[in-house]
């Protein structure tokens, strides 16, 4: 199967999902959900969504495996799918709507195809690697330099990573006076493929996860978005701790502020691990 389809029947598997999410939307009772780690949930939801994805793309591609959030965690030298079935899991069961279903595919530890897609919405967020990015299948084009004071940026509260709390209020502090205005949206694929077609022109984040990201940053690629570490290193999917993603010129003055800040926390400044 050649890429282009391939891709067509990825995004048609997540809005198969997303229907079936959507059939569940603001019926959730307050305080549902099971908390699996501080501030981070799971519903049955998430579960179900991940088992029909996994079902549908490991028989789309033979031979492929599954890495995903809340069940399989599998990887190959060959086909591997990373996917989150609900990225936003606690603005999904609270009835908030901004939440995304991402998936991409890795071969040979490349990313060569994703999709994010939006139910509430409809919208979605599709990337070939080297042949482009589409926004509701619109090619979008590579976003212009821009300054970080024209800018408007968005981030995530450290619930993951209390170690950066202080390091994340400080910097949020300096980046509010320094841009146009911060914002949480509560999905970092969202985050990223907004920041990418010029929704936002930046995000940062520490301790995401490769599911969160995996195919919003073919997105941000593709879209000629810049992409590192806290203190600009390149962004390694399954081992970097911290990311920056932003469009140029917004970038370079993001790192500088972040870098800053969050040099007072050693895991992150030596590259270590998730808490």
């Amino acid at each position: 199967m050649d890429r282009e389809t391939l891709l067509e029947k990825l995004l048609t598997c997540l809005k198969e999902t997303g229907a079936y999410q959507l059939e569940h939307f603001r019926k959730f009772a307050h305080g549902s959900g099971n908390e699996k780690a501080a501030g981070e949930f799971v519903s049955h939801i998430d579960i179900e969504s991940e088992g029909l994805l996994h079902d549908r793309l490991v028989s789309l591609l033979p031979g492929s495996v599954f890495f995903g959030e809340e069940t399989v965690q599998q990887r190959s030298h060959a086909y591997t799918w990373v996917v989150d079935p609900i990225d936003g899991t606690t603005n999904y069961i609270s009835g908030f709507s901004e939440w995304s279903i991402s998936a991409a595919l890795i071969e040979s530890d490349i990313t060569v195809l994703s999709a994010v897609y939006r139910p509430f919405s409809g919208e979605h967020f599709t990337a070939l690697r080297d042949r482009g990015a589409w926004y509701q299948y619109r090619p979008i084009a590579p976003p212009g330099s821009s300054k970080l004071k024209d800018s408007l940026v968005a981030t995530a509260f450290p619930y993951r990573s209390p170690d950066t709390a202080d390091a994340f209020f400080a910097c949020a502090r300096e980046m509010l006076y320094a841009s146009r205005g911060l914002r949480r949206v509560g999905s970092a694929a969202l985050d990223i493929c907004y920041t990418a077609a010029g929704f936002l022109q930046g995000f940062w984040e520490p301790d995401l996860q490769p599911y969160d990201v995996a195919a919003a940053l073919l997105f941000s690629r593709e879209c000629g978005g810049v992409t590192t570490d806290f203190f600009n290193n390149p962004y390694e999917l399954f081992s970097s701790t911290s990311l920056i993603s932003a469009i140029p010129g917004v970038h370079g003055e993001m790192q500088e502020i972040i870098g800053k800040h969050y040099a007072c926390v050693p895991r992150l400044a030596q590259g270590g691990s998730h808490p």
